[in-house]
């Protein structure tokens, strides 16, 4: 049976390939190794920035999420980004992903979040529906965006 951990330094390097493997599958986004280890290790060092939360399978991490924090000022409270979220292909349809999601949402509703956000491709019916059975709606907002490189 798999734990439900928060991830570490150590996890770093396992972490960093599973995004690989998100980042081929969207279409905005393309693998860097070292931006992400960098991401990685911002988030995991700094736990007031969000937390990354995997599930393990004895020493191997299967699924991991990666929520944010912010303040919302309409709600007055925490909230927080559902920044990644990445099954390792050969775990996928074995319930590890929606137990590790569930896991998520607990842990954040702990924290006193009051809403979850996320995005997803447009085209990715498959996450879509998987978000919804976990109760994630559609948002009538479109998202935006401005890169600043």
């Amino acid at each position: 049976m798999p734990s439900f951990t928060s991830a570490s330094e150590a996890d770093i390097p396992a972490l960093s390939a599973l995004l690989s493997v998100l980042f081929t599958q969207e279409a905005e986004f393309k693998p860097d190794e070292q931006a992400q280890q960098r991401g990685l290790a911002m988030i995991i060092r700094h736990p007031d920035v969000g937390a990354i939360l995997v599930a393990r399978d004895g020493t191997r991490i299967l699924p991991m999420v990666n929520l944010l924090f912010t303040v919302s000022t309409a709600l007055g409270e925490r909230v927080a980004l559902l920044e990644d979220m990445v099954v390792a292909p050969e775990a996928r349809g074995s319930g590890i992903g929606s137990a590790l999601l569930s896991y998520a949402i607990a842990y954040a509703k702990t924290g006193g979040i009051k809403r979850i956000t996320l995005l997803t491709d447009q085209d990715n019916h498959t996450a879509q529906h998987f978000y919804a059975k976990q109760g994630f709606t559609t948002s009538t907002m479109i998202p935006l965006r401005l890169a600043l490189t």
